[in-house]
């Protein structure tokens, strides 16, 4: 009986036309009992409209069923719902907690607790270095790191979170099947064999923006703590920060460079208070001891340029923060073009940083 609740409670979620609201008035009615048993017309003796009758019927549907289950095994995908004794405790109890979750890896990850670390795509050096390092003692302390898997600051931290055994958590705006973005491939792999990467969005359902603002909402909602690192004034972190805060959850953020747009953000929340302060992983930590058992972290190791002359630093700051054309960079730098030529060819021979078509230089 609970086995056949719970496939109807997930055919129902993958109904198109039945939201959140739609699924809750048929639990609260105990309508996933005999569900598939149902004519349309018993659907709308609970108050539904025609339409999502007809709707749920179909899906509910023998055939459909089969079909459903063969596109999860075919997949990969598992699926935990909100009636399950292994469905996340945190994220039970946030606002309209999503009733299904698809899976691929270590569903055990979800039970760990967990901080979540965020920030731009567009990400400086500084700001990736900060982020896999804390991620890294997060890891090894204990903490599952969590976080949206797109380039940068995302990317960043489940790399560092698999350099430690608290594993990593990799939220989806996409179907947990499709590796979005399609640059992170190796990394999407590395995720589902030792961590696990969650969604809310049923297979086979087309990448839209109104995606991610739910995505965001179970990163925070999984999650102790958000950590943001780099995020423009108006960004996906501040989001996802914001949604932690609706839900007493507590924040943190890495201050950066006031000069740097992409850190704005995070110094925008310092500023106003909604964030505490982190310049090292023990920040956080000491927040969370009596779920780790009193584990020391390792203090994170300090950002540095190493075998760089004063000339070559001052460039590289400048790549650190974005990617430059060698006009801009000689007319921020105050170099002469010949003697920037020169630091351009011996920073590229120290592989710190790579030039790309049109003379556009980037930082490593």
């Amino acid at each position: 009986m609970f086995e056949r609740m719970r496939d109807t409670l997930a055919a129902l979620h993958e109904t198109e036309g039945v939201g959140w609201e739609t699924i809750n008035t048929i639990m609260a009615k105990d309508g996933l009992k005999d569900a598939a048993l149902r004519r349309p017309a018993e659907w709308r003796e609970m108050g539904l409209s025609a339409r999502r009758a007809e709707a749920i019927a179909a899906s509910l549907d023998s055939r459909r069923m089969e079909q459903r289950r063969a596109r999860w095994d075919k997949t990969g995908l598992s699926v935990v719902t909100e009636m399950d004794p292994d469905y996340p405790d945190l994220l039970r109890h946030i606002y309209r907690p999503p009733w299904v979750l698809y899976y691929i890896g270590r569903l055990e990850l979800l039970a760990r607790p967990q901080i979540a670390v965020v920030g731009t795509r567009q990400a400086t050096i500084y700001g990736k270095r900060a982020a896999e390092d804390l991620s890294a003692a997060f890891s090894r302390a204990g903490l599952a790191v969590t976080s949206g898997m797109a380039k940068g600051i995302d990317a960043a931290a489940h790399a560092g979170a698999l350099r430690g055994s608290g594993g990593t958590v990799a939220v989806l705006g996409s179907p947990a099947d499709v590796v979005y973005p399609p640059e992170n491939r190796l990394l999407y792999r590395r995720i589902a064999e030792e961590g696990v990467i969650v969604s809310i969005t049923p297979p086979d359902v087309p990448i839209h923006p109104g995606m991610f603002p739910m995505r965001n909402r179970v990163i925070a909602g999984l999650s102790l703590g958000v950590v943001v690192v780099e995020a423009a004034s108006r960004s996906g972190a501040l989001l996802t920060a914001n949604e932690a805060i609706k839900e007493n959850r507590d924040v943190f953020a890495v201050p950066g460079p006031i000069s740097s747009p992409r850190s704005r953000g995070a110094l925008e929340l310092l500023r106003d208070g909604a964030a505490a302060q982190v310049l090292e992983a023990e920040d956080v930590i000491k927040h969370y001891r009596r779920y780790l058992g009193g584990v020391r972290i390792p203090e994170m190791p300090s950002y540095s340029e190493p075998e760089l002359t004063e000339q070559e630093a001052r460039i590289f700051r400048l790549l650190a923060d974005g990617p430059a054309s060698a006009e801009e960079l000689c007319h921020r730098s105050g170099l002469t073009f010949g003697l920037l030529h020169a630091v351009l060819i011996s920073l590229q021979i120290k592989q710190r940083i790579h030039q790309q078509p049109g003379s556009v230089y980037i930082a490593l």
